[in-house]
């Protein structure tokens, strides 16, 4: 197992771990901000073809994992927007039939 190789994984592994996190804590900038990092790191592990070697087999299982985590934090995030927003449109629809009664 090439050190080289091992890191670049791990590197993947903590954003997407500090991506989950923060999409927990309703920080979506801040998962963006680390999207370009992630994506470059991926795009250099799929060119060295890392994840199809047998020995790195536990880290393709162990991200992919990851990766659903952070879609479904995101999801939830989304869904909570979603709502207040709704919420928002009820009330700015309750002023506005109090103003035009007033």
């Amino acid at each position: 197992m090439s050190i080289k190789k091992k890191l670049l994984l791990d590197k993947l592994q903590n954003i997407l771990q500090k991506q989950i996190e923060l999409a927990r804590q309703g920080n979506i900038g801040e998962v963006e901000s680390l999207v370009k990092q992630a994506g470059l790191l991926m795009e250099r592990i799929s060119d060295l073809r890392i994840l199809e070697l047998p020995e790195y087999k536990n880290y393709q299982e162990k991200l992919q994992r990851l990766y659903k985590e952070l879609c479904l934090a995101l999801a939830a995030q989304k869904a909570e927007v979603a709502g207040q927003l709704n919420r928002i449109r009820n009330g700015k629809k309750t002023i506005e039939v109090y103003r035009d009664n007033v």
